[in-house]
């Protein structure tokens, strides 16, 4: 992992050097960004400087291009109020929230202490983004393994996510569930029925776009899972060496991406998920994302 986000890191940090030197399922409720009818871009806080205060993190965050960051789950009351108090100062919206206990702690799990630090991870998840103004957490909700078979992990999970359902009503959070590389929901039909046979508007689907690629392609993806969609992950694979790269330098359509996103008639957030790095990078990160939208 290290190495993958050197290598990424290094990519882009060269590339905006040169740059700097040569001058359908139920509807969701719809977040802010779709009423405004607009695409905007969102950045993964771990990609923010660690060193500067959470407030510089989210002034830098705008100062480069971005209208949102996505955050991740926080235990401690008062790291959550001081992120909250910095999306506020550097008037810029935390619009969702990375669970951070599904890879561990899986809801597909066999072991009910296993299932209970994952309910509470994703509780807490839900709470900080009651608290910080986000519409959605991202859920991974299962890991296929040599003790966990598909149908278990479907069963488990849906079950667990069914218990899920009241408190993101109550909330007023979407459950946006990820495909990873988890050997679940290997297609965008599996996707699709996993979100749907839940027939509830709070449980919709999280699409990354790089995940995909070593099996599929990203713009079918789109087409097949529609208004299920309420969040997009932007980063990109090349399958040739099996790396993730720099965005639009990988094997990634990004022009039949972005058609497809239009087609589906999506307004919301396209989060990049991507190493961190300096001004200079992030601004090199805003500007690829930029060509994308534009669908250069």
């Amino acid at each position: 992992m290290k190495n993958r986000r050197e290598f990424l890191y290094q990519s882009i940090a060269g590339a905006a050097g040169a740059m700097l030197l040569n001058g359908g399922s139920m509807a969701a409720p719809k977040p802010a960004a779709v009423a405004q009818g607009k695409l905007k871009k969102g950045v993964l806080i771990t990609m923010l400087p660690k060193q500067m205060s959470y407030t510089d993190r989210f002034k830098l965050a705008v100062d480069v291009g971005f209208d949102g960051i996505e955050a991740q789950t926080v235990t401690d009351p008062r790291v959550a109020d001081e992120i909250k108090e910095a999306s506020i100062k550097s008037k810029i919206p935390i619009h969702s929230v990375m669970n951070m206990d599904h890879w561990k702690y899986p809801l597909s799990d066999a072991d009910p202490g296993v299932v209970a630090t994952s309910m509470k991870g994703m509780e807490t998840s839900l709470r900080n983004a009651k608290l910080w103004g986000a519409d959605a957490v991202l859920l991974v909700p299962a890991v296929v393994n040599p003790q966990t078979t598909i149908p278990q992990a479907w069963e488990r999970s849906q079950k667990h996510v069914r218990n899920l359902i009241p408190l993101a009503k109550e909330l007023g959070v979407v459950i946006a569930i990820e495909e990873v590389w988890n050997k679940f929901l290997l297609t965008p039909y599996d996707l699709a029925k996993y979100v749907d046979e839940f027939k509830s508007p709070w449980v919709q689907a999280y699409f990354d776009v790089g995940n995909i690629v070593m099996y599929g392609y990203p713009q079918e993806w789109i087409r097949a899972l529609g208004k299920r969609i309420v969040k997009f992950h932007l980063k990109d694979f090349k399958t040739e060496n099996r790396q993730f790269v720099p965005l639009r330098e990988g094997s990634i359509d990004w022009k039949e991406v972005r058609k497809a996103i239009g087609e589906i008639g999506f307004n919301g957030y396209l989060t990049v998920e991507l190493s961190g790095g300096d001004e200079a990078y992030l601004r090199e990160v805003s500007r690829r994302v930029d060509l994308i939208l534009a669908g250069e």
